[in-house]
C-alpha cells in the first residue's frame, strides 16, 4: 500500500515493552501464568499498513484486544500520538476511542442479526452523540455506503440478506463511521472466498489512499500480507522476533522462524519458490511453559547452547547487509530490519532445508 507519503517521524501508534499475562487454572496446584504478550515493541506510521503474522496462539489477537483497550496490560506502554490511552478518563477517553476502530474476522458473527445495515453502521453515533445527528446522520450513512461500494437502499436490509463479502463491507463501513486514524484488521478476509478476498483487499487499499488511515493487518496468510502491507512484524510465543519492510522480511528474512514460515508458504511464481522447505523439529511449545532463552530454540536448526542460556539481543541488518547488535534507540520506530536471534539467517544453507523432526 501507499509508502510514498509516509514520513519517518509521523508515528500514529507506538507500543513499548507491552506485556499481558493471564492466570490459568492448574487444578489442585492452583494457577499458572500464561504470558500471552511478553515485551512487545512495534510502531505504525500514519497512512501505513503493518502486517502482523505468526502461528495460532502466538498472541496476535490478544495484542489487538489490548490495543482496543479490551484487555489491560500488565506492563509496558501504548502510545497514540504520544499519549497513553490507558491513562485517559471520561470525555478524553471517549474521544480517543473514535480514533482506533476494528474490523473482525467473521463477518457473520460480528454483525447483529436483529439490526438493519443502516442501524449497524450508525450505531457508534449513539455513543458519540456530538458527531452526527438528524439529517447529518443520514448523510453520513449514505457516504459510508458509497465508500464501501454498497447501495444506499441496502441500509434497510438485515445482515442475513448480504453475502459474506458484503457483510465485511458493512463491518468496514461501521469501523469508518467515526473517522478513525487507525483500524485494526483481525484476519479480515480469512472467512471469505478467494475472489471476494481480492475485492475486500482492493477496497481497503482504495480507502487508505483516499482517507489516509493506518492499518494493523493481522493474518496468517503470507501471500495476502505480502500483497497489502508496507512493513511486517513476525510474532512467536508472545514476542515480536522480526520486523522490517515487507520486501526485507519476505526476500531476506533474518530469523530462522521467519525463514521456515516463508519456505512453507505456497507460491505461484516459480522464481519466488525457495530451493527447499525448512521442516521444523518438534511441536510448538506451550505458552504456559515457554523455553528458556530463545523461545524458538526447541524447533530451530541453528540452535546452540547459548540459545537456552540467554534471551537473544536485538540484531539489525545494515543497508550493506552487515548484521550488528542493536543499539539504544534501535527499534520498529526507526523502520530498521531487526530480529531477536543469536544466529540470524544470512543465507539458509541448502543442506539444512528439508530437515525434519
Amino acid at each position: 500500500m501507499s509508502t510514498a507519503t509516509i514520513q519517518r517521524s509521523d508515528t500514529v501508534l507506538q507500543v513499548k515493552d507491552l506485556s499481558k499475562f493471564f492466570h490459568v487454572s492448574a487444578g489442585a496446584s492452583g494457577s499458572r501464568e500464561l504470558r500471552a504478550l511478553d515485551g512487545i515493541n512495534l510502531s505504525i506510521k500514519r497512512g501505513e499498513t503493518l502486517g502482523l503474522v505468526g502461528e495460532s496462539g502466538c498472541g496476535k489477537s490478544t495484542l489487538a484486544r489490548t490495543l482496543m483497550m479490551l484487555e489491560t496490560p500488565d506492563a509496558g506502554q501504548v502510545l497514540f500520538d504520544d499519549k497513553d490511552p490507558f491513562a485517559l478518563h471520561g470525555k478524553d477517553l471517549l474521544t480517543w476511542r473514535r480514533r482506533v476502530q476494528m474490523v473482525f474476522q467473521d463477518p457473520f458473527a460480528s454483525l447483529n442479526p436483529r439490526m438493519s445495515a443502516g442501524q449497524i453502521i450508525t450505531e457508534p453515533f449513539a455513543t458519540h452523540r456530538d458527531l452526527y445527528r438528524g439529517a447529518a446522520k443520514q448523510r453520513r450513512l449514505h457516504e459510508l455506503l458509497d465508500l464501501v461500494g454498497l447501495r444506499r437502499t441496502d441500509a434497510d436490509k438485515s445482515p442475513q440478506e448480504f453475502s459474506g463479502g458484503q457483510r465485511q463491507r458493512l463491518g468496514i463501513a461501521r469501523a469508518l463511521a467515526l473517522n478513525p486514524e487507525l483500524i485494526i484488521l483481525d484476519e479480515p478476509v480469512s472467512a471469505l472466498d478467494l475472489s471476494v478476498q481480492a475485492q475486500v483487499l482492493n477496497l481497503l487499499n482504495e480507502l487508505q489512499q483516499e482517507l489516509g488511515v493506518s492499518y494493523l493487518f493481522i493474518s496468517h496468510d503470507l501471500s495476502v500480507v505480502r500483497h497489502v502491507t508496507d512493513r511486517v512484524a513476525v510474532m512467536y510465543l508472545g514476542r515480536i522476533i522480526e520486523t522490517g519492510t515487507t520486501e526485507q522480511v519476505f526476500d531476506s528474512p533474518l530469523h530462522p522462524y521467519t525463514a521456515s514460515l516463508l519456505s512453507a508458504s505456497p507460491k505461484l511464481d516459480p522464481a519466488q519458490r525457495p530451493a527447499g522447505r525448512i521442516v521444523l523439529r518438534g511441536e510448538l511449545p506451550s505458552p504456559l511453559d515457554p523455553p528458556s532463552g530463545c523461545r524458538f530454540r526447541t524447533r530451530c536448526w541453528k540452535a546452540q547452547p547459548v540459545c537456552s542460556a540467554e534471551r537473544p539481543q536485538v540484531r539489525v541488518r545494515e543497508q550493506g547487509g552487515t548484521i550488528r547488535l542493536g543499539m539504544p534507540g534501535d527499534g520498529p520506530v526507526q523502520g530498521l530490519h531487526s530480529t531477536e536471534c543469536h544466529f540470524p539467517v544470512e543465507v539458509v544453507e541448502s543442506g539444512q532445508r528439508g530437515r525434519g523432526a
